[in-house]
């Protein structure tokens, strides 16, 4: 059975089903049916789509699988993403061009915010971490100097490094652990989005009030 193709090859407009058949009594529904973002990969990308699956996300296999370098396996992941209606063009942050070694760092600090800052200059001021979902996340140092970027966080403005600080104060305030929150289905200050949890903390930090809509990241 041939692949199914999802574009007119004359005009190049996204295809409709009109017609299903049962293959096994033949019995036919006709309708107009919508192509899934799905149906419309090419061929490459359904390619890395199931490379992608096959190793969990992983993106340093995914480049062992395919036999690709970062930076491609990286834009092809952004292209799926777009291709799959899961992140737009102009929503997609894109980390500056910088000049890492003049980014200022306080080597003598305790302050987490300056351990992190250390570390993302030493990797050459972008790295890849894992999500709690064990998914690829990239980190960049902005060229303020004093905040970050990400393609897991489209907020703006960008988060500075003391939110690490505001963070681990936050756990010493209450015995090492705290609650994440919930941003998305609470306001600044209920019971599941107030200054005990992580994202109640870190929306108080950026100046948000009681009774405000924040950023759950």
């Amino acid at each position: 059975m041939k692949k199914m193709i999802s574009n007119c090859p004359c005009c190049n407009v996204v295809l409709k089903i009109t017609t299903m058949q049962c293959p096994e009594c033949g019995m036919e529904l006709k309708n107009s049916f919508e192509l899934s973002p799905f149906d419309r990969l090419s061929d490459e990308q359904h390619t890395f789509l199931l490379a992608f699956l096959k190793q969990r996300g992983n993106l340093k296999n995914v480049q062992t699988d395919l036999n690709i370098s970062y930076p491609a396996a990286k834009k092809k992941l952004d292209e799926l993403l777009i291709a799959l209606e899961l992140v737009s063009e102009e929503e997609r942050p894109k980390p500056e061009e910088i000049d890492v070694s003049k980014l200022m760092v306080n080597h003598s600090s305790a302050d987490a915010s300056e351990m992190v800052k250390a570390k993302l200059k030493e990797c050459g001021g972008r790295v890849i971490v894992r999500t709690a979902r064990d998914l690829p996340c990239e980190i960049w140092a902005n060229g303020d100097g004093v905040s970050f970027g990400s393609d897991k966080l489209p907020i703006k403005p960008s988060y500075e490094y003391s939110v690490f600080n505001v963070i681990v104060d936050l756990l010493l305030a209450n015995g090492g652990k705290a609650k994440k929150g919930n941003g998305r289905n609470s306001k600044l200050g209920q019971p599941n989005c107030d200054e005990k949890t992580v994202v109640g903390a870190v929306a108080i930090s950026r100046g948000y009030r009681p009774g405000d809509s924040v950023f759950d990241p």
